[in-house]
């Protein structure tokens, strides 16, 4: 098989950037080793800013996400005894859109058909070849026979223990990575959320965050040591200390309920540099992790893909062989900023294991001023809502 661009990874990302590659009428084709189902089962993220809702409204994939994205124009930090509003749409004119990862995933595969973008799902020993010439190419097996894609670039959408990064050389890349104490243990259940906004809250018993899918479905999570286990939190624990940890104004509206889904996920924050080597293009979890803290991961990713597809853009219509060159520092300007803002916001929201009583005033001395200063609030509701690409 022969294309123009050939694409490893059936996430978003590679989804994204290949409806996109296809509506600037340029070749492409996605391999993906697991099966669709698995890709949709992967919960992620759920706060889209306007840069990454803009994208689909281009593709014309907005229609459900309009209809059951949640618009917030704000979001809350607490400190165990107060709620503060960032107000982001009174201070930035902008919001953010409340639509999980796996409803925008499904968007884009179910659009995938119909628009002739192929995807191959279970391509098993994926492996790129070549990137360093001008005819780069990847192989596969696929129901016991061997495969081949030939393209002119591959780009890499195949997260963070994807075969593409593996591909560069190590005497080329470059990596930076800061692994945290703990983790993010959360619940997934139906029931309405505690409130209409998004709440992080700092704890002298640690970190929670109350978050939502729906108005019916919320997401839930509290920080938690690496050596915990998940089946020592029954729901009712969970409950419990999300009740503790959120402060009362939020424990008074929390309505209990089973579990669907529990997880601990742990935190990293980690950048691989370039995110270009050759003919292979890096996007999203291949090149760079954040903490969740900032709800960023899946907005840079969709950065990475505005920009990965600009940079093929104007080399397969114009020649422009220095858009493809310029793709890598390009896009880490803007991975450098949400690392940034994702690390600020995590070290100021938990407890860290050496943290002792000055830390603690400490962080409550900055959550004091950005209750009182529209300046630090401003700032942060910039960064939240999303930097411009």
């Amino acid at each position: 098989m022969r294309t123009q661009v050939a694409i490893v990874g059936a996430g978003p990302a590679g989804l994204l950037l290949g409806h996109l590659l296809r509506a600037e009428g340029i070749d492409c084709v996605v391999v993906e080793r697991q099966t669709g189902e698995y890709v949709l089962s992967r919960i992620r993220a759920g706060v889209l800013e306007q840069g990454t809702v803009a994208l689909m409204e281009r593709l014309g994939l907005d229609a459900r996400m309009k209809a059951e994205g949640l618009p917030h124009d704000g979001f809350n930090l607490a400190d165990g005894e107060r709620l503060i509003r960032i107000d982001i749409k009174a201070l930035t004119g902008k919001q953010v859109m409340v639509y999980g990862q796996t409803e925008l995933t499904r968007d884009l595969m179910d659009a995938s058909e119909e628009r002739g973008l192929e995807v191959i799902y279970q391509a098993a020993d994926v492996a790129l070849h070549d990137i360093e010439s001008d005819a780069p190419f990847v192989t596969y097996m696929k129901d016991g026979e061997a495969h081949r894609i030939d393209a002119r670039f591959i780009v890499g959408c195949d997260g963070f223990h994807g075969p593409s990064r593996a591909a560069i050389p190590a005497s080329v890349g470059q990596t930076f990575e800061r692994v945290y104490p703990f983790g993010w243990l959360g619940i997934l259940a139906d029931v309405p959320p505690c409130n209409h906004e998004l709440i992080y809250a700092h704890h002298e018993r640690g970190f929670a965050l109350a978050s939502q899918r729906s108005h019916t479905r919320s997401r839930y999570y509290i920080d938690v040591p690496l050596t915990e286990k998940l089946e020592d939190w029954s729901d009712e624990r969970i409950w419990d200390e999300l009740s503790i940890r959120l402060g009362p104004d939020a424990a008074a509206h929390i309505t209990r309920g089973p579990s669907i889904e529990k997880s601990i996920a742990p935190l990293r924050s980690f950048v691989f540099e370039p995110m270009r080597h050759g003919s292979l293009l890096l996007c999203g979890d291949s090149a760079h992790i954040v903490p969740p803290t900032g709800a960023k991961g899946l907005n840079l990713a969709a950065s990475d893909v505005y920009y990965a597809c600009e940079a093929l853009g104007a080399f397969f219509k114009a020649g422009d062989n220095d858009a493809v060159a310029g793709y890598s520092a390009k896009a880490l300007r803007r991975v450098w900023a949400s690392e940034r803002f994702s690390w600020s916001l995590t070290k100021l929201m938990h407890r860290f294991p050496d943290d002792g009583p000055f830390e603690r005033r400490m962080q409550l001395a900055e959550l004091d001023y950005i209750a009182s200063s529209e300046h630090a609030r401003r700032v942060i509701a910039e960064n939240y809502v999303g930097l411009p690409v």
